[in-house]
């Protein structure tokens, strides 16, 4: 059997190297960092990564996961509720919750297992999910596990979700379930517009902060604290992956009886080992940081707006922002990967991004800034796409 199944694997990896789709991974060799060294010897400044924040690599998240390897050991071989829960998880799921204004919070290996395992347990075939059209795509594999009635409505288009909400009145329970940044735009969700909806429709909320906890408002506290809306929102999913240290570890965190039942039915949460002590502690000791000082957040949103203006200003076609994500427009996916292999060459590490990851014709590069980034380092980043752009005829 698997000859003909070799055969067939063989002949749709070939089809995605001729269209161009074909995703190679680039080795680094050194800690996550504004600049890093990949496998060719190469020093480049990387503009892709999730590290917000710039805390991968931060020397108090070392200290504390190497402290907690001595005190707390490697790992648990165990899930949350046989012998697989320590002290350190019960004070990170506390942490969280005070830092989003919430009562209660749930971790998880990963917001993929956060996602996928809220739906199930809490919604049946006689509630509704509303969803954003452009919600990750664990959102989307999360809903399908469900047997709620599905609605869907136009990225952030209120008239759509607004109609969509209509239709749903015929159900128990309505679930409004949206990105807080949109990762491949970077566009923020209008929550307040969400929120008068939610409202006015009797319907609850979900909103996913991976990309803009620690990015998005005042004091990096995501789309809640931007739109006022600090504890009123029923469920927030997130990740310790990205601004939040980037290791790995998600969490929902919310009202407590929905965190309640998870624990009693989430099947990720159940069947998953707990997250490792080390990351437990470094999780512990960033939000500790985040509530002392708002330098970081402050130097992010500092280098966000410098750079999409000067991209602006060299005439690149940019998806408008209030985010850390700066979404360069290529729309070919060809000529994504070959600017991107471009831009390698001049020490600036990106990646193209192109169907099935993005909608066919809407190929881009996806800069992701830093709190990291010196400004230097942006402006070398500038120069290189305004000369490889320059050559490539994406701009004059």
């Amino acid at each position: 059997m698997y000859d003909r199944l070799q055969a067939h694997l063989q002949k749709e990896l070939a089809d995605i190297r001729e269209a161009g789709l074909f995703k190679n991974e680039r080795i680094i060799i050194t800690p996550q960092g504004a600049e890093i060294k990949i496998s060719s010897g190469a020093t480049v400044l990387n503009f892709c990564a999730n590290n917000y924040l710039g805390l991968s690599n931060n020397p108090r998240l070392i200290a504390a996961a190497k402290k907690a390897l001595d005190t707390h050991g490697y790992g648990l071989s165990s899930v949350r509720f046989i012998c697989g829960t320590q002290d350190l998880h019960k004070e990170l799921e506390a942490k969280i919750a005070e830092f989003f204004g919430t009562e209660d919070t749930i971790l998880y290996a990963a917001c993929f297992d956060a996602n996928g395992g809220v739906f199930e347990p809490l919604l049946t075939e006689e509630d509704a999910i509303i969803s954003d059209s452009l919600n990750h795509a664990s959102i989307i594999d999360g809903v399908r596990l469900c047997k709620a009635v599905r609605y869907r409505y136009a990225n952030a288009d209120m008239a759509d979700l607004e109609e969509q909400l209509k239709q749903a009145q015929a159900q128990r329970f309505r679930l409004i379930v949206t990105d807080g940044v949109f990762s491949m735009d970077g566009n923020v969700a209008p929550m307040d517009k969400i929120y008068q909806l939610a409202q006015k429709y009797d319907a609850l909320i979900m909103v996913d902060e991976c990309h803009s906890a620690g990015v998005v408002g005042e004091t990096g506290r995501g789309v809640t604290e931007q739109f006022n809306l600090r504890g009123k929102i029923e469920i927030i999913t997130g990740t310790l992956g990205k601004s939040f240290g980037g290791a790995i570890g998600g969490f929902t965190t919310g009202k407590k009886e929905i965190i309640g039942l998870l624990r009693q039915r989430s099947r990720p949460y159940l069947f998953s080992n707990s997250i490792p002590p080390v990351v437990a502690a470094a999780g512990i000791e960033m939000f500790n940081m985040m509530s002392q000082t708002n330098e970081l957040q402050d130097h992010l949103h500092e280098n966000t707006k410098y750079f999409v203006q000067k991209m602006v200003d060299a005439g690149f076609d940019i998806k408008p922002t209030k985010s850390a994500i700066c979404a360069v427009m290529l729309y070919d996916a060809k000529l994504s990967q070959d600017m991107a292999s471009r831009l390698l060459n001049e020490g600036i590490y990106v990646t193209g991004f192109y169907y099935p990851v993005v909608p066919k014709g809407q190929a881009r590069i996806r800069v992701q800034i830093s709190a990291a980034h010196k400004r230097a380092h942006l402006d070398k980043c500038i120069a290189a796409f305004t000369k490889v752009g320059k050559e490539l005829g994406v701009i004059k």
